[in-house]
């Protein structure tokens, strides 16, 4: 199955056509096709295309599910003997991105198509 890395929102993600991915919050509405450019590698059947930095003419194209928030996490900071204390909680902005297709100059390799039966 084709892959490709990505970079988003300072991180780096390995992204198959098909799956859905947590991201950080992207400025698009929902149902809306975003396209990453920022691709530093693909790899295609067995072929490896590795960007120095980003790989020329990749692209992969996704559809932004919904916005969400992460996890809240708590922040405790606390200095010993001095009575000093500090609790702060944090939940990240985050985008669900359905990857359609990853696109390597000419050739694309999209999600496979899902098989209805028929009753």
């Amino acid at each position: 199955m084709p892959y490709a890395i990505i970079e988003t929102g300072g991180k780096q993600l390995r992204v198959e056509a098909g799956r859905f991915y947590d991201v950080d919050r992207l400025a698009a509405d929902e149902n809306s096709q975003v396209t990453i450019d920022r691709v530093l590698f693909v790899e295609n059947d067995g072929s490896v295309s590795i960007g120095q930095p980003f790989v020329e003419g990749a692209t992969v194209t996704g559809t932004v599910v919904r916005h969400l928030r992460g996890r809240k996490i708590i922040v405790y900071k606390m200095r010993p003997k001095k009575k000093t204390r500090k609790k702060q909680g944090h939940r990240q902005e985050l985008t669900r991105l359905m990857i359609d297709s990853i696109d390597l100059g000419g050739s694309k390799s999209a999600a496979p198509a899902k098989a209805t039966a028929d009753a």
